[in-house]
């Protein structure tokens, strides 16, 4: 409602609470489905995958997609009994309806959808990209400084286990 809405007051978030993620970048990862429009089903997919949903083909839960066909359903990771039914028609988005997550029945049509990222734990590309190069430009003063003291050990792990973080970092996000 905060980034939908105009008539919407902000008594406290857990997001000022803790510090997690800048609004802006949180707003920016959107999806954005609009009925008419062309996107492609695989492209709508890579986009709910970069937003942190996973998909899940038999276990139809919260932050998971489904696809069957030419249809992909949605169940955001905001929503506790409802999901988005997405039907194309070759690249074109045919028709977008709410449907009641357990038995799938269709609870109201939709012009326009917005799905929000399945986590407050993401960053942009751009700012990730950065944060990797930064991490691994620290890492050398720091493992330079470990071998002159002789302690190849903390050396090793160190190195070791900063590179396993990376590279999961790179893969999953």
């Amino acid at each position: 409602s905060l980034l939908e809405r105009d008539d919407v007051i902000i008594v406290a978030s857990v997001s000022c609470i803790y510090g997690i993620g800048a609004a802006a970048s949180y707003a920016g990862m959107v999806v954005r489905i609009v009925q008419g429009h062309e996107l492609g089903r695989d492209t709508l997919l890579k986009g709910l995958v970069a937003v942190q949903y996973e998909r899940n083909d038999l276990d139809f839960h919260r932050g998971t997609f489904r696809v069957r066909g030419d249809t992909v359903e949605i169940f955001p990771a905001y929503e506790d009994d409802k999901a988005i039914r997405v039907e194309f028609f070759g690249d074109t988005i045919e028709r977008i309806v709410e449907i009641d997550a357990l038995r799938g029945t269709t609870l109201r049509k939709l012009d326009r959808l917005s799905i929000y990222p399945s986590t407050h734990y993401l960053v942009t590309p751009e700012r990730k990209k950065s944060a990797l190069i930064s991490i691994r430009q620290e890492l050398q003063p720091r493992l330079a400084e470990l071998r002159a003291q002789n302690r190849l050990l903390e050396a090793q792990r160190l190195e070791q286990r900063t590179m396993y973080d990376l590279e999961m970092m790179e893969q999953t996000g």
